[in-house]
């Protein structure tokens, strides 16, 4: 067993670890008070070739593992959860159905843009009546002259404003009552395509979260991703991806937290020394280093084995679970020990504590977790 990372997973640490503190992290406050998308940040990623880096270079992609990935991931949330969810989606739930389903033709067309950064990724699934219940899909696509007709609308979806095209779940017919899902690629300026961007959110100010309103969309029929009806399954297996990013994200955050939260801690003082010689603070740190080194190792475990090309799904939902809900014990654990400073703005805490719950709910909540890992241990 061994738990080093290889040079290239180093070089990749050190590098965007660098990219965060000097050109993401500056600008964090101003782009959440703002609702600042961080377009000038994503220009430079992609000048570094990160836009693409777990897909194959035939596609414009650096052709990394996904070890390398939930680091970037990370990185970037230590220094800005916004930044942080709009890379994780743009591989997890853009990119990757598109390289794990696509064809050759479909990965140039559509995968190779997503790569090179000249388009965001973007997965169009939940629905206003379809949540944790994914299968309650009701929009519908009908197949007329070679062409599907789209109606529908999906609520929640990152980076759409950004992108160029995006797959999206429809019902394409009914057996016995029975909803046959599958999915669809769809460009975003197709005619009867519209995204709303107005959301008024808790946190993660600076990432794009939008309503899609598809009215008689038309698309060519080889526009289908993968196979008819099993449009449902294909994303499930994009999910499990996808968790593996949110956990990713949830160690980034905890981690800008903790190292705030240790920073002022070692800075304030009270009662004539500085409040990190007490035990009482000493324990409050002790435990949130604990939880988020065991958070990323859980990660790293998930990737390994996707990696590896081994069933990873329980992984992928422990990592995801257990890491969100330390980000969010581990924020507000942060907030605590600045005091009063903790629910200023300027100390960046209470950011934090805000973009982290989004994570407990985002790709499936926790009790979703919690129902597929019981089902993957056999209950």
């Amino acid at each position: 067993m061994n738990f080093d990372l290889t040079a290239e997973q180093e070089m990749i640490k050190k590098t965007i670890r660098e990219f965060a503190d000097e050109e993401v992290a500056p600008g964090a406050l101003s782009r959440d008070r703002n609702k600042q998308f961080p377009v000038d940040v994503f220009k430079k990623l992609s000048e570094m070739g990160m836009m693409g880096l777990p897909f194959p270079e035939e596609y414009g992609g650096a052709g990394a593992d996904t070890i390398s990935f939930a680091i970037v991931t990370e990185e970037l949330s230590r220094a800005c959860g916004s930044t942080g969810i709009t890379y994780s989606a743009h591989i997890s739930l853009g990119g990757a159905p598109l390289h794990l389903f696509g064809t050759k033709e479909q990965k140039q067309e559509f995968l190779t843009p997503i790569c090179t950064g000249e388009s965001f990724g973007a997965f169009g699934l939940t629905e206003p009546n379809a949540g944790s219940d994914a299968g309650g899909t009701r929009t519908s696509a009908v197949v007329e002259n070679g062409e599907f007709i789209i109606n529908g609308n999906k609520c929640f979806i990152t980076n759409a404003s950004y992108a160029k095209h995006l797959a999206l779940t429809a019902v394409t017919d009914l057996n016995n009552g029975k909803k046959e899902i599958s999915a669809i690629i769809v460009p975003t300026d197709a005619v009867g395509f519209t995204i709303i961007d107005n959301y008024e959110k808790m946190g993660l100010n600076a990432s794009n979260t939008t309503e899609l309103v598809l009215e008689d969309v038309h698309v060519p029929v080889d526009y289908l991703l993968g196979k008819k009806g099993e449009g449902f399954k294909q994303f499930l297996t994009t999910l499990d991806g996808g968790r593996i990013g949110i956990g990713a994200m949830a160690v980034g955050i905890a981690q800008g937290a903790y190292e705030k939260a240790l920073q002022y801690t070692k800075e304030r003082k009270q009662f004539g020394k500085s409040i990190s010689s007490f035990q009482a603070v000493q324990f409050k740190l002790a435990d949130m280093a604990l939880k988020i080194e065991l958070a990323r190792n859980m990660v790293y475990k998930a990737a390994w084995l996707k990696d590896q090309g081994r069933p990873f799904g329980k992984e992928a939902a422990m990592c995801k679970l257990f890491a969100s809900e330390i980000c969010m014990e581990v924020t507000n654990q942060a907030v605590q020990l600045h005091g009063g400073y903790g629910y200023m703005k300027e100390y960046h805490v209470e950011r934090m504590m805000r973009d982290a719950k989004l994570l407990e709910i985002g790709e499936g909540t926790s009790e979703i977790q919690r129902t597929v890992i019981a089902r993957l241990i056999g209950c």
